[in-house]
């Protein structure tokens, strides 16, 4: 018999970092569960690519796309970006914190100030900045689900990424403080921490074959993760399957975390 667990009929997901890699892969699950989906990412052409293709595999279905570009690291961008996905999808059910920045790739010893202060600013604040312009509306719905995109970086130390890994430390106490704040508002509030995934983010760990090979070896599954293999989770969190999960970190790295 046919299920609605993970039907999004009526819902509009706003999702940032949503025209390539994780974010462009969750944008069409939850387009193909119904949702009216934001693609949201800096440049405006990129997003109405995405947006047009996920409008042309949905046809007349519930599902589909607007694109809103935006620059998430300043908050009149964020205010912008908002009151536009009101003005086109009428409402937020569905925020969706994906985008993230790394500026730096070497020991926190040589971290130059900017680029600290820009990572706390993408990775943090704007999360922050979003949670609170869309939950006064979720509010009043008494329903609403945040999704922040974390990283396995957020559980461990490393010597190259030690400010990125920071700022998703910092987003799973701020997932947890959420959750903690609005549940009382049936806002159901979680964090999605990928492993090793195949993106233009992570290119430098996977794309050559020597280092991707280092990189799995130890892993339980041997091998690197696929966007669409992180969807899955945001689905489950947003739809009714997920109504009484909040407050969790969900760690999908192929057990990466697990070994030595």
């Amino acid at each position: 018999m046919p299920t609605h667990l993970f039907d999004l009929t009526g819902k509009t997901a706003l999702i940032t970092g949503s025209s390539k890699g994780i974010g462009k892969a969750i944008a069409e699950a939850m387009a193909r569960q119904g949702a009216k989906v934001v693609i949201c990412s800096r440049k405006a052409d990129v997003c109405d690519q995405v947006a047009a293709a996920i409008n042309a595999e949905m046809g007349n279905g519930p599902g589909g796309a607007v694109s809103i570009p935006a620059n998430i690291s300043t908050k009149p961008e964020l205010e912008r970006l908002v009151a536009e996905t009101r003005k086109q999808l009428g409402k937020i059910d569905i925020l969706v914190c994906n985008a993230a920045v790394n500026p730096h790739y070497g020991s926190m010893s040589e971290l130059p100030d900017s680029a600290f202060e820009k990572i706390l600013s993408v990775n943090i604040m704007a999360n922050h900045w979003l949670a609170q312009l869309v939950l006064p509306e979720m509010q009043a719905r008494n329903d609403g689900v945040i999704i922040i995109v974390s990283s396995v970086g957020g559980l461990k130390g490393h010597g190259k990424l030690g400010a990125y890994c920071i700022s998703k430390a910092a987003d799973l106490q701020l997932v947890r403080n959420l959750a903690f704040e609005n549940g009382p508002y049936n806002i159901r509030v979680n964090a999605v921490s990928p492993g090793l995934i195949r993106t233009d983010f992570a290119r430098a760990l996977w794309e050559n074959p020597e280092t991707l090979q280092r990189r799995t070896s130890n892993d339980p599954l041997r091998r690197i993760g696929e966007p669409e293999e992180v969807a899955g989770i945001a689905v489950y969190l947003a739809a009714r399957s997920g109504s009484f999960t909040t407050g969790q970190n969900f760690v999908i790295d192929g057990g990466s975390t697990i070994s030595t």
